[in-house]
């Protein structure tokens, strides 16, 4: 892997889907037939696009590259991500709608998702916008662009060509029940297309990718099958483990926030590990950053808060105090 300080300028570009998440959160159970109340709210979503908005926010150059509709809410879409300052390469289409993602939260906040296959489904790879992918330092790519073709094609191929311009590359498995129905051998055989650098399973996704029962042996499992790459496993409460070649396996604490939200959360440590990562090397480092991000984000509703000024107490002792995105 390139040095960091070579990266630190170079745009981190993120490969996929830009949405609109409908967040629901029931007070009661949601019964057949039945009617009750509870928290709504309509806000910009994506995997792929949340991450390159918190890659920005801790400072780090971003691009989304993505489809949309040539609707409102794809106008909309967009300008939510070029107000957070990250580069918008989106091809805008009139066949299909800018997707939209429905996240069912229950009353511990762990979320239910079911995406709907809008235009973000249907990138083709001779849509991608060449230049952008050859000028980038860091690729990332989410498996909701692999489950299906299109726009799997169009992901690899993104992939491919970033990585022989000389950047890096990084992989969110994005769904373990995704991976189940698709099937295990299917997802590893397209992912094995690629040399990614870096890894952002959770536990779920681990275990569906290496068909073992718990976390230490997945990430086993992982690091044999992967063994250039940096695998960092989200464990939720239970922190985040790291292991690569020349990172030991370290365990990473949560932060001892309450659950509201889980939408997006791995999104924003994601976003986060990269944009420390790229620019200084140390992977430890960035996941105790990407920790604190994290935890905020689920004590929270949504997955792109507005930040505030808690957030920037938290990021102070690693030198990021300064955030321009910062608006509480």
């Amino acid at each position: 892997m390139p040095s960091a300080h070579l990266l630190a300028d170079q745009p981190l570009v993120s490969v996929g889907d830009l949405a609109w998440d409908v967040l629901a959160k029931p007070d009661t159970l949601l019964l057949p037939g039945g009617d009750t109340t509870g928290r709504m709210e309509l806000s910009p979503g994506g995997s792929a696009a949340n991450l390159a908005v918190w890659a920005r926010r801790l400072g780090h150059p971003s691009t989304f590259v993505g489809k949309i509709g040539t609707g409102r809410f794809g106008e909309l879409a967009q300008a939510g991500l070029e107000d957070e300052g990250v580069k918008a390469e989106v091809i805008r289409t009139p066949d299909h709608p800018t997707g939209v993602i429905l996240a069912l939260i229950d009353h511990r906040g762990q979320r239910a998702m079911l995406t709907g296959q809008g235009a973000d489904w249907e990138l083709l790879p001779e849509e991608l916008p060449q230049a952008v992918l050859l000028g980038a330092g860091h690729v990332h790519l989410t498996a909701w662009s692999l489950f299906r073709d299109p726009p799997r094609g169009a992901a690899l191929a993104a992939a491919r060509l970033a990585e022989q311009a000389g950047a890096t590359l990084s992989l969110d498995p994005g769904s373990f029940q995704m991976i189940q129905q698709v099937g295990r051998e299917n997802f590893l055989d397209w992912i094995s297309a690629v040399p990614f650098d870096i890894f952002f399973p959770n536990a779920d996704e681990a275990r569906a990718m290496s068909g073992k029962k718990n976390s230490e042996a997945a990430l086993r499992w992982l690091r044999g099958q992967y063994p250039k790459a940096l695998i960092v496993l989200k464990m939720d409460e239970d922190g985040a483990l790291l292991e690569g070649p020349a990172t030991p396996r370290t365990h990473v604490p949560a932060t001892p926030d309450t659950l509201l939200d889980a939408t997006g959360a791995g999104d924003a440590f994601g976003g986060a590990f990269l944009a420390h990562y790229l620019t200084h090397g140390d992977p430890v480092r960035a996941a105790q950053v990407a920790a604190q991000v994290g935890g905020w984000v689920v004590s929270r509703f949504g997955a792109r808060p507005a930040m505030d000024e808690a957030l920037r107490l938290r990021l102070q002792p690693f030198g990021l105090m300064g955030l321009e995105a910062v608006t509480g």
